[in-house]
């Protein structure tokens, strides 16, 4: 009875291998993928009895990086394991030694790019500005570029496993990629203009700027694109190459604001009216807290008033601080002026004709008309 219980699994072939052989590979499959779930989840346990001992960093990063593994890169592990088993022709065993060695270049690859990504992100975290990370131009393009290096470096290793001519293929590719790059000219000049963001750092993430006449806040510098929020409330999406052709105005930069604004007087003021306002201008300057006065001058003689020049710094960068200031100044000239009794000048242009040599006999008022125009 056990002989022929025996002889039923040997007697009897799937693909020329014995039964038995088959279920043998089976129960080693599904013992090994066991085996290896319950390693993974062992180590997960260690990971952070650690993080509870204070270590968390070192913890977090080696959670983070198992995390990485994929269930499917395990399955397939096991069942090549359960593939070994089997009495394979010389041939196959040497295919399922390749794909041993494409499993394990993948799953390392995983690793090592989640490590990778994580390293990243603590290096430019700590040294950004603004404690961001994927809104950071240079922090995209190294992580982009650590990502393709790496998976490059993998698949040839892969392919030269398989038996690839890596040297035939590689020239290959440098004959492709030139007609690649032609082809994608446009969209590689916006990468190499996010490389220039990156280097120069003209704006980062949280920098209020003006291009031409867009305004607003960026949130996002890509590989081809910048985003933008606007004052409006919307968000604008530009092309890096074009932003890096444009004249961009930093304005989270700006420390302090320079002001330059004019007022104009009658020419009913005199001279010493003129040195007054000049006088009431500064001092009005000098006791505001956040302003620090430059100079006001009577600059010159305008085509229908007196025009002066008034330069001061506000010390403040924010723009709601400055139109404060600027209106408190404002008033106070405007009182200034009345005090002294002079005017403010609007636009206007008087007209005087004069009377032709035998207007004499015309009546008086045909001799000389004189007349004032407002605009």
């Amino acid at each position: 009875m056990t002989e022929d219980f025996t002889g039923f699994f040997t007697d009897h072939a799937i693909l020329g291998i014995s039964l038995g052989n088959w279920i043998l590979a089976f129960c080693a499959t599904l013992l090994s993928y066991f085996l290896a779930r319950t390693a993974i989840r062992f180590v997960f346990r260690k990971v952070q009895a650690r993080a509870a001992a204070g270590n968390r960093h070192l913890s977090y990063m080696a959670s983070e990086v198992l995390s990485a593994t994929s269930t499917t890169l395990l399955l397939l592990a096991s069942i090549l394991i359960g593939i070994g088993l089997l009495d394979l022709p010389e041939r196959w065993l040497n295919r399922v030694s390749s794909l041993w060695f494409v499993v394990a270049a993948l799953q390392v690859g995983l690793w090592v790019n989640r490590a990778l990504a994580l390293a990243l992100h603590r290096y430019f975290s700590r040294h950004s500005t603004t404690g961001t990370f994927q809104g950071s131009a240079l922090a995209t393009l190294s992580l982009w570029g650590v990502k393709v290096l790496l998976w490059a470096v993998i698949l040839l290793a892969m392919l030269s496993n398989l038996g690839v001519n890596i040297t035939a293929f590689v020239a290959s590719l440098g004959v492709g990629g030139i007609a690649v790059a032609l082809a994608v000219q446009n969209i590689l000049g916006d990468v190499f203009a996010s490389l220039s963001i990156a280097v120069d750092k003209p704006f980062e993430v949280g920098d209020f700027i003006v291009v031409g006449t867009l305004a607003g806040t960026v949130e996002h510098v890509g590989l081809k694109t910048t985003r933008i929020r606007s004052l409006g409330g919307e968000q604008i999406v530009m092309a890096n190459a074009d932003m890096i052709g444009s004249t961009i105005q930093n304005y989270k930069r700006l420390q302090e604001r320079r002001i330059v604004f004019e007022f104009r007087l009658t020419y009913e003021c005199s001279t010493e009216q003129i040195k007054a306002i000049t006088r009431r201008v500064e001092t009005i300057i000098r006791n505001e807290k956040q302003a620090r006065f430059d100079r006001c001058h009577f600059r010159s003689f305008g085509e229908s008033a007196l025009e002066f020049e008034t330069v001061y710094i506000v010390l403040d960068a924010s723009y709601n601080v400055y139109m404060d200031v600027q209106q408190r100044i404002n008033l106070q000239i405007m009182e200034a002026v009345a005090e002294v009794d002079a005017a403010f000048a609007f636009p206007s242009r008087t007209v005087h004709i004069a009377s032709l040599p035998e207007a004499a006999a015309l009546p008086p008022r045909a001799q000389h008309v004189s007349r004032t125009e407002h605009a």
